[in-house]
């Protein structure tokens, strides 16, 4: 898409055609909503030097992003605008708003006068401003921050995208306190923002990049600069190695409803914290009743490697965030168990302790792989509803739910690992009171 073709769809004119367009009916159908919009001659003049057809696509490729963006963004992806790429790689609202509350209090301490990095008077984005937004993409990160009264700037190498987040920026009513200029980040001088995020591409021609060197801006260049300013925080990919941490950040591995998300890097005076966290979100409302929307894993120096027994009652299965964090000892520390293996990520107890950084499973049986045992494990428990979870194993979950021929009425998790040498499977009913259980879904 053209900078020319979206910006026509800024105009009151192309607000409007956008508005009409039922998202909906458009997925079903999208030949039958090309077709409509190239016979409404509200979309011709919308720019009179575009061909209509490049309009269309910009009006449906906008309704179709929108719709997609409802994941991301909840109801605001309505009034919000977006490149696929921007999209695909924008933060979740949810992970954006936590991470701004954190950058918020610091950044909103240096309003004294005379304070390092003063924002000036409020409402106005004063030349220098607080907050520098790397790579700012469509301007997740730097809305979560302008709505929590932080002025902030966005740089982005893309004309396109600067266009997009100015118009979210205008969109959400965030003119006063966040600007996106076009820029090389790469030519952004270590100190320029006293405060400091960067969100490095990490996806190129051929899809997603998984060696940080080869993220854009490069992963040496995103650590100098971050580790320039007063306070930083520096995205990563959820599956960055633990060695390619900088020793000066307090890294956080942050997942949403189980669904590990990213690494956070912090610096400077947002390395406050422990030196490695997991961090664990929840949008879903059955969760955030009772046990609130975040909850923290933090590493415990002074404690050594976890106990290995074997299955207790429970079985505990930590969230991706702690699994990745390498932070499994300490959640068994936290409920007095005990690994069923020191390669893998599952551990026991004999009591069960509902968290949102865990699931708990009450163990039925134990038994060493065997499908022929395994189907008769199942068939006399009566079930037909078998869930799969694995760890440890190469068994195809699928081939192995359908040859268990489960068919009766009740349920069962089947649990596939492997302790010592031996592959074992154990069975399992999930613990957890009935709200908790409409709350995961």
């Amino acid at each position: 898409m053209r900078v020319s073709a979206f910006e026509a769809l800024l105009t009151d004119a192309g607000r409007e055609v956008l508005a009409g367009v039922d998202p909906k009916a458009a997925a079903r159908d999208q030949l039958a909503a090309a077709s409509l919009l190239r016979g409404d001659p509200r979309v011709a003049a919308l720019d009179p030097g575009l061909p209509v057809s490049e309009l269309v696509n910009a009006v449906l490729t906008q309704v179709s992003l929108r719709e997609r963006g409802r994941a991301k963004f909840g109801d605001l992806a309505e009034r919000m605008f977006f490149t696929p790429h921007g999209l695909e790689q924008s933060t979740r609202r949810a992970v954006a708003d936590y991470r701004a509350e954190r950058v918020a209090r610091v950044a909103l301490s240096a309003r004294s006068p005379g304070a390092s990095g003063t924002v000036g008077s409020p409402g106005r984005v004063p030349d220098g401003a607080t907050a520098g937004d790397l790579c700012c993409g469509v301007g997740a990160d730097l809305l979560a921050l302008a709505g929590r009264g932080v002025p902030v700037e966005g740089v982005d190498a893309d004309p396109l995208t600067v266009a997009v987040a100015r118009a979210n920026i205008e969109a959400l009513g965030l003119s006063g306190l966040a600007r996106v200029r076009e820029g090389d980040v790469r030519e952004t001088g270590p100190g320029r923002y006293p405060l400091l995020f960067c969100d490095p591409a990490r996806r190129g021609g051929r899809g997603r990049v998984f060696d940080p060197s080869a993220y854009s801006p490069p992963w040496d260049v995103a650590v100098d600069l971050a580790a320039g300013a007063e306070a930083a925080c520096l995205k990563a990919a959820p599956g960055i190695p633990h060695e390619a941490l900088p020793e000066a950040a307090a890294a956080e591995w942050i997942s949403v409803d189980g669904e590990l998300k990213e690494t956070a890097l912090w610096f400077g005076a947002l390395a406050d914290g422990p030196r490695r966290r997991a961090t664990v979100l929840h949008e879903r409302e059955g969760l955030l009743a009772r046990e609130g929307a975040v909850a923290h894993l933090d590493a415990d120096p002074g404690l050594g490697p976890a106990p290995v027994a074997a299955a207790r009652r429970y079985l505990y299965d930590p969230d991706p965030a702690v699994v990745r964090s390498h932070l499994v000892a300490e959640a068994a520390a936290r409920v007095d168990g005990a690994l069923l293996d020191e390669r893998i990520a599952y551990f026991t107890a004999d009591t069960a302790v509902l968290s949102p950084l865990w699931r708990v499973l009450e163990v039925v049986e134990v038994l060493p792989f065997s499908l022929k045992r395994l189907r008769s494990a199942v068939r006399g428990l009566n079930a037909g509803t078998v869930t799969v979870k694995k760890r440890g194993s190469a068994v195809d979950t699928e081939k192995l739910r359908r040859d268990l021929r489960a068919s009766g009425p009740e349920s069962v998790t089947v649990v596939l690992t492997r302790i010592g040498e031996r592959p074992f499977c154990l069975l399992c009913r999930e613990v957890g009171d009935p709200e908790r259980e409409r709350g995961r879904g």
